[in-house]
């Protein structure tokens, strides 16, 4: 689950990370109200969006007083927002932040994310700042320095020092670096973030460094434990047709291709993909419906794939392994009774009672391609769009 940047730093603040003075306004009015409440002369006024690349889009700006920062809000709020983040269709500024200026010597970078492959959590910085981490990754990647954090003991001060350092960091800096680090990777566990990035990192004049920026995303599987973060879900950032999924137990990611996929199990449903863009396919979808393929879950998964405009075609492919392939052939044709597909359908199934699902598939009197293999099927799903 993603937050906006002044949600973030309200947790941020719950953990004694530095962050500017600010609130979140919804109108000018309330724009104006925040600006007035702050000791400072200079304003930033900032569009809250789930994506990055605000700045380039025209959505953090800077005043010099508070008829500016009423004007900037006037302007901001309702705007289209695009980014290299949103797509070209952008998304609707329906909030924004307004903090007070800072005094900026330095801008740098760090970011807290789980490293999969090692089985920890792996702690980032780097002195390249305000740029996007992707392009350093890519181009300079030796400029962002890395620390494993062993689970169970956490971020030890030898390890934020070494970053401080890292960093180019002296005197009262690297002290305020060392307590900054603690105070962030505290707030990143304790509410069982999956990211915690803050793009820049600033030192300030007077040597504080402070998180100008904030970024969260947190582990769904955890957030029964965190129903204050839940509440702090912004329904309308999100994909309609994924918010629909989520209430039918569907795992689903909408993706901007034109093949529509209904799999069992993440791992065949990312091998489908894989294979319809070998075969010169672009999936429209992950959509994983699990172990339950009956004619609700499969009539569910076909409304919300046939939601996507972009879809031309549709593939199902099930492995029955928990699951036999009788009832899923069975619970396909009682779901296209109850849902209208109006392109074409290519379906394989393989494992168990396979045979018998054959022959029912068969003797439907529906208008299936029967694939008889994985590669069968993405070769007759990329065909039949392609006609």
């Amino acid at each position: 689950m993603k937050i906006h940047e002044y949600q973030a730093k309200e947790i941020f603040r719950k953990y004694n990370v530095p962050v500017p003075d600010g609130n979140v306004a919804f109108n000018p009015d309330e724009a104006v109200e925040v600006a007035e409440s702050l000791d400072s002369q200079v304003y930033v006024v900032k569009a809250q969006i789930h994506a990055g690349g605000r700045g380039k889009g025209g959505g953090v700006k800077l005043a010099q007083s508070t008829d500016e920062v009423r004007s900037l809000a006037e302007a901001m709020l309702g705007m289209t927002l695009v980014t290299h983040q949103t797509g070209p269709g952008g998304k609707e500024v329906q909030r924004i932040l307004v903090e007070q200026g800072v005094d900026i010597k330095r801008e740098l970078y760090v970011g807290i994310v789980l490293d999969r492959q090692a089985g920890k959590d792996v702690f980032m910085v780097s002195t390249e700042g305000g740029v996007e981490i992707e392009k350093v990754a890519a181009e300079t990647p030796e400029k962002i320095i890395k620390e494993w954090v062993e689970p169970g003991l956490g971020l030890q001060t030898f390890q934020a020092r070494k970053l401080a350092y890292a960093l180019g960091l002296e005197g009262n800096q690297v002290r305020s670096a060392v307590k900054f680090f603690h105070a962030l990777y505290k707030a990143y566990s304790a509410s069982d973030a999956s990211l915690a990035e803050i793009n820049p990192l600033v030192v300030t004049g007077s040597g504080d460094v402070m998180a100008l920026d904030a970024k969260m995303n947190f582990d769904d599987n955890a957030l029964f434990r965190h129903k204050d973060i839940m509440e702090l879900r912004d329904l309308s950032e999100e994909e309609p047709s994924e918010i629909e999924a989520t209430k039918h137990n569907l795992n689903y990611i909408k993706l901007d291709g034109n093949v529509g996929c209904m799999v069992n199990g993440a791992g065949l449903a990312m091998a489908t993909m894989d294979i319809i863009k070998l075969h010169g396919g672009e999936p429209a979808n992950f959509l994983d419906v699990g172990g339950v393929a009956n004619a609700e879950t499969v009539a569910n998964g076909f409304r919300i794939i046939m939601n996507d405009p972009n879809v031309k075609a549709v593939l199902i492919n099930i492995f029955g392994g928990i699951v036999r392939c009788d009832r899923v052939a069975q619970g396909v044709i009682d779901a296209l009774n109850l849902v209208k597909v109006n392109v074409p359908l290519v379906v394989r199934l393989e494992g168990t009672n396979a045979k018998e699902a054959a022959e029912l598939l068969e003797n439907s009197n529906l208008d299936f391609l029967v694939a008889n293999s994985l590669e069968d099927a993405a070769k007759k799903v990329t065909a039949a769009i392609k006609e």
